[in-house]
């Protein structure tokens, strides 16, 4: 969708030759976003509550003493619904990768940046939490302005420095959560209870990420989606013309003017607020941009003009560029339909992988440098090695069985079961002892069952 011309304005795209957030000598313009009101931030509102909730309570929730997330990444050691991956499992890392950006391939397709406004959690913090705040302590869009471009005073330095004070609190509080998922609650109530001195390394780590979230929020901001994030700059090869995005119903609002003082004009009356209330800056007029993040702000700022000119809503709307250029509303169709049940066959057997996936791993080797021995007239034996990796809250013991039609025993060296404690590896060496006779080839295949009890692990 191109730039929308003004009625008294040459057609021009200047504004996709920088992000909204730089001037033209290259300089940061700050935000000044308005408070949104409106169905869809109400309904974003309410959804924060629930994104906050998980966020904050997931830590605390466990299934068999373990977390139920857990990305340990110094020790290798991640936790997914309960069940404990080691570096052995990390192709199914690979597979997760590859579903998610499949997923994230199919999904943008299909519904936009639908992710980006209503669950990211960059925009959730920011816009439900950091910026609510900010706006309690400093007032709406002009009173922000006001305040900064007023001189130093008591007044201006206590509320700057209330809202520095609780962005940081925030912060901290964040980066402790966040903490918890790389270490666990249970270690991060020892690094808050016990002395410093016992966990410099964990107490260092929390002060940096304290640091980097509240550099993020109260200074980087919106640079975050626009600068950092890749997923906005790979919108230009993700979406096509019949992508749900926010837009702007050009054809029923261009030209734009106001009734009352002009002839033939659209319903846009070129006021400015889908601007003001952008997070990021942008004029959602001008068409598909990399900077929106599909917040939805501008369309209920839209909605609350059209009200008080009784006119229809949707002037900006959830719709596609062709339902825009043909006058269609928004349907489900049978290419989002497809691609929503691909998405859903991804996940699916994403989950399939994980819930199928053994809680004892073994790997047999030949013993290296070492011959066939002879068991006297009638039987000969190999000596062979086992790994074995316990991804279970329990200690196991382990025997090694023959199965299938190949007759032979297993002799171990050491004790006669393998013990391996919970969470934890092991290894062992034994013998397999086969007759003679069933030895009919240069190579003879066998099947081993790894036995806990009479159960096959």
């Amino acid at each position: 969708m191109s730039h929308i011309k003004h009625s008294n304005e040459p057609l021009t795209e200047n504004f996709r030759d920088r992000i909204a957030t730089v001037d033209e000598s290259g300089k940061r313009k700050w935000i000044y976003a308005y408070k949104p009101k409106g169905v869809f931030y109400n309904a974003r509102t309410i959804l924060s509550f629930f994104y906050f909730i998980i966020f904050f309570g997931l830590p605390f929730v466990k299934i068999d003493g373990r977390p139920l997330f857990l990305f340990n990444i110094p020790n290798a050691k991640f936790i997914l619904f309960g069940k404990i991956f080691w570096p052995q499992d990390f192709f199914i890392f690979g597979i997760t990768m590859i579903t998610f950006v499949f997923f994230i391939i199919l999904f943008t397709a299909a519904f936009g940046r639908l992710f980006c406004g209503w669950a990211c959690p960059q925009t959730n913090f920011m816009e439900m939490m950091f910026r609510k705040v900010e706006y309690m302590v400093l007032g709406d869009a002009p009173a922000q302005r006001q305040l900064q471009e007023a001189p130093w005073h008591i007044g201006k330095i206590t509320k700057v420095s209330i809202k520095h004070m609780l962005f940081y609190g925030l912060s901290f509080i964040i980066a402790n959560f966040f903490l918890a998922y790389i270490i666990g609650v249970d270690d991060l109530y020892k690094i808050i209870t016990e002395p410093v001195s016992l966990h410099v390394v964990g107490f260092s780590a929390l002060l940096m990420f304290s640091a980097v979230f509240y550099a993020v929020y109260a200074f980087f901001r919106e640079q975050a989606c626009t600068v950092v994030c890749p997923y906005g700059r790979l919108q230009s090869v993700l979406l096509d013309r019949n992508s749900m995005i926010v837009a702007y119903d050009y054809k029923r609002g261009e030209p734009r003017g106001h009734a009352k003082i002009q002839e033939n004009v659209g319903d846009c009356i070129d006021c400015h607020q889908c601007v003001k209330v952008c997070p990021t800056g942008i004029d959602i007029r001008n068409g598909v941009q990399m900077e929106c993040v599909g917040c939805t702000a501008c369309i209920d700022a839209c909605d609350h003009i059209m009200d008080k000119l009784d006119k229809p809503r949707g002037l900006i709307r959830y719709a596609s560029e062709n339902a825009i250029a043909n006058g269609e509303p928004l349907r489900y169709t049978n290419r989002m339909k497809m691609y929503t049940a691909l998405c859903f066959l991804l996940l699916t057997v994403l989950t399939v992988l994980l819930v199928t996936r053994k809680d004892i791993d073994a790997t047999i080797i030949r013993t290296a440098g070492m011959l066939y021995q002879e068991r006297g007239t009638d039987s000969i034996s190999n000596l062979y090695s086992i790994k074995m990796v316990n991804k279970t809250t329990k200690d196991v013991q382990l025997q090694i069985v023959i199965t299938g039609k190949t007759t032979g025993r297993v002799e171990m060296i050491g004790a006669p079961l393998l013990h391996v404690k919970k969470e934890a590896q092991g290894a062992g060496t034994f013998f397999i002892v086969l007759p003679r006779h069933s030895i009919t080839k240069r190579k003879t295949e066998l099947s081993l069952n790894l036995l806990e009890g009479s159960k096959v692990v």
